[in-house]
């Protein structure tokens, strides 16, 4: 029987210690669930001279993955170093040894997660990726186990703290686009080069993680429609509240017999919806199951000690399954064959905010367009902003993503359509 479970912990940045704090600090708690104490044995870091506020000894410290990967004693690596080519040649390297692997990667389980997952199952180890999305909410267990009897057929979810914290305040404190992500930088909400964030290429690979998941089938990142918040225009926010809708990027995947759709895209969600009063950095995921219905996931999407919580989770999974002789006898392979949805299967409300020539029959020539392409109209609203320059204010009934696109289209190309100010998505309705 064994007395101790040893760690090769891989990166000693923001996570990294945040694990290793909690590890060292929460012994007793761990001996207590598992009947053995967990140990860090060796850690990789890039600089073994740099100056580190830990208590870990000096001695542990390596720069070389085949010093952890040789040692027999260490049972699971724990892979928190970020990036992705040398971190998914780490976690292959890791399974191909034998020993189960616990990553917080994001980017490489997007990228590579089914190849990874069938080394794991060739080589009878574990791989855990609880962290990778959603930070200190257990998202990825919740779907794997405790919604494993249930059929999951839509998912939505604000995934991204920094676009959101940006958005909250868009909307709270009528902050400018440039306003919200200065004030996210210098609360280190947001990176030096906030592009992964604000274009939703961070959260689309979030949600191909999630879709995968939730529906028992490969999704890739090219599957996901992607669009960020940049293109959010002065005054759509504002405009959004007045027609009783928040302004989200939010991340959506559904299932039906025609396919999977996966999407993060600006959407407006109804204020009444839960994902509207998710603020600040906040994320939610909000779960359609055929059995347990309407359930939604909320916590810290980020940060060190919430997602040091989720990774030792995940530690906590896998030593079990070390401790029981388990480690490895969970399958990953899909259910079902991937298959993806064309544009005129993906049905949702639209709304168009078109700035047009204050002339007579532009109404109805543009509202002709509308019907010409099938899409009948639940709202139209025609203003004048304070540039006395005419709003042509548009929402659709449902019409598939073809419709939408065939629009905006003819509508680029319509001598009496001066711009089309801004579109997006009606949610949750």
């Amino acid at each position: 029987m064994k007395k101790e479970i040893n760690i090769g912990l891989l990166g000693f940045g923001v996570v990294g210690s945040g694990v290793a704090q909690i590890l060292l600090n929460h012994q007793t708690d761990l001996q207590h669930k598992l009947g053995v104490s967990v140990q860090i044995k060796k850690v990789m870091v890039r600089n073994i001279d740099k100056d580190r506020d830990t208590s870990l000894a000096k001695d542990i410290f390596t720069t070389s993955l085949d010093d952890i990967l040789s040692d027999d004693s260490i049972d699971l690596i724990v892979e928190v170093m970020g990036g992705t080519t040398d971190a998914k040649d780490a976690i292959e390297r890791s399974l191909q040894a034998g020993k189960g692997v616990v990553t917080a990667n994001k980017d490489v389980m997007a990228e590579v997660g089914p190849k990874l997952l069938k080394i794991a199952d060739e080589n009878g180890c574990d791989l855990f990726y609880e962290a990778s999305v959603g930070g200190g909410i257990p998202l990825i267990r919740t779907l794997e186990d405790g919604l494993a009897s249930d059929r999951i057929h839509a998912l939505t979810g604000i995934v991204n703290g920094t676009t959101n914290f940006m958005l909250t305040k868009m909307k709270e404190e009528n902050m400018s686009y440039d306003a919200a992500l200065a004030l996210a930088t210098e609360l280190g909400f947001a990176e030096a080069d906030p592009t992964a964030d604000v274009d939703g290429l961070d959260a689309a690979r979030k949600m191909v993680i999630l879709a995968s998941l939730a529906f028992s089938t490969e999704v890739k990142l090219e599957d996901v429609y992607v669009r960020g918040i940049r293109e959010i225009k002065d005054g759509d926010v504002e405009l959004a509240d007045r027609f009783g809708y928040t302004v989200k990027l939010a991340g959506t995947a559904k299932k039906d017999e025609n396919g999977i759709e996966v999407a993060v895209e600006p959407v407006f969600l109804p204020n009444a919806h839960p994902l509207a009063s998710v603020n600040n950095e906040m994320n939610a995921v909000y779960v359609y199951g055929d059995a347990v219905g309407e359930t939604m996931f909320y916590g810290p999407g980020a940060g060190s000690l919430p997602t040091a919580t989720s990774v030792t989770g995940d530690i906590v999974a896998a030593c079990r399954n070390l401790l029981l002789g388990v480690n490895g006898k969970r399958k990953h392979a899909p259910q079902y064959e991937r298959k993806v949805k064309e544009d005129a299967q993906k049905y949702s409300r639209y709304f168009h905010r078109i700035r047009v020539k204050d002339e007579v029959g532009v109404l109805t020539h543009l509202t002709s367009i509308y019907s010409d392409n099938g899409a009948s109209l639940a709202t139209v609203i025609q203003q004048m902003d304070e540039n006395n320059e005419t709003d042509l204010i548009i929402i659709t009934h449902e019409i598939s993503r073809k419709q939408h696109l065939d629009i905006l289209d003819t509508l680029k190309q319509t001598d009496s359509v001066l711009g089309l100010s801004s579109y997006y998505r009606v949610e949750g309705e």
